[in-house]
């Protein structure tokens, strides 16, 4: 088995490039976990390790590269990998996960772990199976100290309201750790320097208002740097610059909606910007291959762009290089040795999942090394067009369109509105998405929209869509759908509205503000009741998420209640389909079982999916095949081939 998956791994690259189009995608492919989901290189470049599925069992997988000899870490009954870093060149730290009630994907254990390049030594290292009851989280491993790296850790006793987390210093090989410091407010993220010190922490006060404090030093004091409010946003620090004079910051810039800044180390001032944009927000910082100076950055106008402002660094000549010879690719560095000499490349478009690519920057050359889902053919899926319209006030509304595979050209086919959850700060990206493939290579075209509130815009597109669930933001995609009409993508008739979570109350709220506009809705773990928010789920375990969902969702109940689907069903036209998770903990079933039961007051027919064991969204491959089967025979009972609109019926 250790020799077996690497030699799986590079039999599949073996048969690239992949055939013609052919028609038909499995369901059952398009539900699979992707077999290779993360690649990181170690320090010396020497090892790779990457996040695996084998036989539906999760695994790390370890590979010597100049031997080529691998090992496998299995991780404990029912867990998989969530996360791992390089702490040295021979040993790999991780976090496990379980399957919990509530979530969509396994959940940490909080535990640390952690296991030698060729899988020997194996440790636990930090967590409650050595009587620490405690969710332990990492912050960074030390570039000068491979022995140690930094961990944030919260007891389990603190209640809803989270924790003022310790920070220490944990020894990778014994588990033996030294207090550094106190978070100075609870559930606090950090940021550390190039010397490993703990210098910024960043989060929400009570209010949840951001925040962010700073120190000159491990034994300094906190101080508040920048307080925000519900209008108001504070630069971010992103990294320190190679000699830590410098912190990278996202800033406001006139006209901008977000900038790149260099905030002084000595004198606290904010420098000009290095980098702006008119219309997006950073998405990630794009270093020099040493990792230790940033040169661009990556951002998401619609599909993914690096931009330098530092001239002729090495790592934009390298995704220059191979953007030039994978057309239509996006390229992204993910990892590089200390020294720049080797990096680990992903490759991926809208049409493809993505290949990791091992480069050799001497030689100047890129092996693939791992298809991410070497069963999934970028020939036959659709392929995502950037769109963007205006909304009825004017706002720009940007978004993606995917056309099925050999229609890119067609008028008037069925289409399938797709909005995403969240919804604040949340956003659709450009990239390979299963579910938007299901519905395409089935025949039908699939628009999906960043309506107000959405990430990714700056602060201010965010905030615009605050208090609006059932207003403006609604009404953005109800302007999306008919730009799509207009431009004789689809026909009046001939439109379904699906998401989950919010996108789940968007399409039950979508059917009952515009009765006439949509044939079908199906609604995922959604939320259909919103005065049941501020009280079951997320929006009341403790007074930062209560006051979160107030400022954000709105605190008047006969206003939520007006705007609730489970009150608007008397203006229901559309057919229905609900689909829920018996443990979701986030948007509880009761909300589906209150608009069940609306329905059935009504005497209104419907569809059901339940799954008992699945939480806010399915994980299970199997739960998720039926699930993109289900929903797709609903689409075609509703606006496919065989359905009443297509044979011309009302």
């Amino acid at each position: 088995m250790r020799k077996g998956i690497w030699r799986a791994a590079f039999c599949v690259l073996s048969v690239l490039p992949y055939p013609l189009f052919a028609s038909g995608v499995a369901f059952e492919d398009l539900a699979r976990h992707l077999q290779f989901s993360e690649v990181k290189i170690s320090p010396d470049g020497r090892h790779i390790a990457a996040t695996t599925v084998v036989k539906d069992k999760p695994l790390l997988a370890l590979l010597d590269l100049d031997t080529k000899k691998g090992a496998m870490v299995t991780p404990r009954q029912g867990n998989q990998v969530i996360d791992f870093w390089w702490a040295g060149n021979n040993r790999i730290i991780y976090t496990e996960g379980t399957k919990v009630s509530g979530w969509d994907q396994p959940f940490s254990t909080g535990e640390i772990l952690a296991t030698n390049a060729d899988g020997t030594n194996p440790k636990v290292l930090y967590g409650f199976r050595q009587g620490t009851r405690a969710h332990v989280e990492v912050i960074s491993t030390l570039r000068d100290d491979p022995k140690h790296i930094l961990i944030s850790v919260s007891p389990w006793d603190t209640g809803a309201e989270g924790a003022f987390n310790d920070i220490y210093r944990l020894d990778v090989n014994d588990g033996t750790t030294r207090p550094i410091g106190k978070a100075p407010f609870r559930n606090a993220s950090f940021i550390t320097d190039n010397h490993g010190a703990v210098r910024f922490a960043e989060g929400y006060d009570s209010h949840s208002y951001p925040v962010i404090y700073y120190r000159e030093g491990d034994d300094k004091p906190w101080t508040l740097l920048f307080q925000g409010t519900i209008d108001k946003s504070v630069p971010l620090p992103l990294d320190f610059s190679r000699d830590n004079s410098k912190v990278y910051m996202s800033c406001a810039a006139d006209g901008k909606v977000d900038a790149l800044c260099l905030w002084d180390v000595a004198t606290h001032k904010m420098g000009e910007p290095v980098w702006s944009s008119p219309t997006v927000d950073i998405s990630r910082l794009v270093y020099t291959l040493d990792g230790l100076d940033v040169v661009g950055v990556y951002s998401d106008p619609g599909a993914p762009t690096a931009e330098a402002f530092v001239a002729g660094s090495d790592t934009m000549k390298v995704i220059g290089s191979l953007s030039r010879s994978m057309p239509g690719e996006s390229i992204r560095i993910v990892s590089s040795s200390h020294d720049g000499s080797r990096s680990i490349v992903l490759a991926h478009s809208s049409m493809d999942p993505g290949t990791f690519y091992l480069w050799d920057n001497a030689a100047g050359k890129a092996t693939a090394l791992l298809q991410r889902a070497s069963w999934i053919n970028p020939n036959q899926m659709a392929v995502m067009q950037p769109i963007e319209f205006k909304a009825r006030d004017g706002l720009t509304i940007h978004g993606y369109l995917s056309m099925p595979p050999g229609k890119e050209e067609a008028k008037h086919l069925p289409l399938v509105m797709f909005i995403h959850g969240g919804p604040f700060g949340i956003r659709d990206h450009w990239g390979y998405d299963p579910t938007v493939q299901a519905l395409a290579t089935h025949g039908y075209a699939v628009l999906q929209v960043n309506y107000r509130g959405s990430g990714g815009y700056g602060h201010s597109f965010m905030h615009a869509g605050y208090n609006e669930w059932g207003g403006k933001m609604q009404d953005d995609v109800t302007d999306a759908t008919q730009w799509a009409i207009q431009q004789g993508i689809t026909m009046p008739g001939h439109v379904c509205i699906f998401g989950g979570s919010y996108g789940g109350y968007a399409a039950l709220e979508g059917v009952m503000k515009e009765p006439d506009l949509y044939r079908c809705a199906i609604g995922y773990v959604g939320v259909y009741d919103l005065p049941l928010m501020l009280t079951r789920g997320d929006g009341s375990e403790s007074t930062m998420a209560r006051n979160f969902w107030r400022s954000r969702l709105g605190s008047d109940e006969p206003t939520l209640g007006a705007r609730s689907p489970v009150n608007q069903v008397d203006r229901l036209k559309a057919s229905v389909m609900l689909i829920a998770g018996g443990k979701d903990v986030r948007v509880p079933p009761v909300h589906a079982e209150h608009m069940r039961a609306a329905l059935d007051k009504r005497g209104v027919a419907y569809e059901w999916l339940y799954k008992p064991d699945e939480g806010h969204g399915f994980y299970d491959e199997n739960n998720n095949t039926e699930l993109l089967q289900r929903v797709t025979q609903f689409l075609d009972r509703n606006i496919g081939t065989g359905s009443p609109v297509a044979a011309g019926s009302p």
